[in-house]
């Protein structure tokens, strides 16, 4: 069986001096708590309404786009915070996205050149987080892979519920603390899901064409 490249496999770690230059503007009071709430169905029309709103700012601009965190795996608890994972064909150049997701209620809010050319931009509510990537960056195969391995494996759907609500009293330590047990189901995923492509079997394919197609996930 092939293995995954190590730019998937190995968590990406900035600089103290690159991360404090990324957040723009001021950070989500949203921020300020962690709060662990129970699987919603409604999350899916969540996603389902947002992404239908950025379809329409950028229609055939976007390559990919896909619901990805916590909020996407059913029975998992979660902050009640969409993650969408949006692929378009370079993120250097914010003139040709950014004004117009802003006139579809988002905001610039962390620019990460140095990680895979991530950006993120909030929606006003505070309740969508929007990541953009370039083609072939390895963030959103992890994203993928994890959220395909909680669907389809309750007992680590389930470790991964309980870490949270232990590791939520903690709002300044919580993305950096539960990263290890993160890792821990990412490595049983990767060594039991076999490598058919070079971006690691996943594809780049989102829904936009319905199936075409650090700052971890909120959840």
């Amino acid at each position: 069986m092939a293995e995954y490249p190590r730019e998937i496999t190995e968590r990406f770690h900035g600089t103290p001096e690159q991360t404090a230059t990324a957040l723009i503007g001021e950070p989500p009071g949203r921020w300020q708590t962690v709060v662990i709430e129970d699987h919603d169905p409604s999350w899916a029309d969540r996603y389902t309404a947002a992404r239908d709103g950025i379809r329409q700012a950028l229609g055939d601009r976007i390559l990919s786009i896909d619901h990805v965190g916590s909020t996407s795996v059913p029975g998992l608890a979660a902050k009640p915070i969409i993650d969408i994972d949006l692929l378009l064909s370079g993120t250097g150049d914010e003139s040709a996205y950014v004004p117009d997701l802003e006139r579809a209620g988002y905001r610039l809010l962390l620019r990460e050149p140095w990680w895979h050319g991530h950006r993120m931009l909030i929606s006003a509510a505070e309740d969508v987080h929007l990541h953009v990537w370039p083609p072939g960056a390895p963030e959103p195969i992890r994203h993928r892979l994890l959220r395909d391995w909680l669907r389809t494996h309750p007992s680590d759907r389930d470790l991964y519920a309980v870490t949270k609500r232990r590791l939520a009293a903690d709002p300044d330590g919580y993305t950096l603390s539960k990263n290890d047990v993160i890792d821990q189901i990412l490595a049983r995923a990767f060594a039991a899901t076999p490598v058919t492509s070079p971006d690691g079997g996943l594809g780049v394919r989102g829904d936009h064409r319905e199936e075409r197609a650090h700052h971890p996930l909120a959840g």
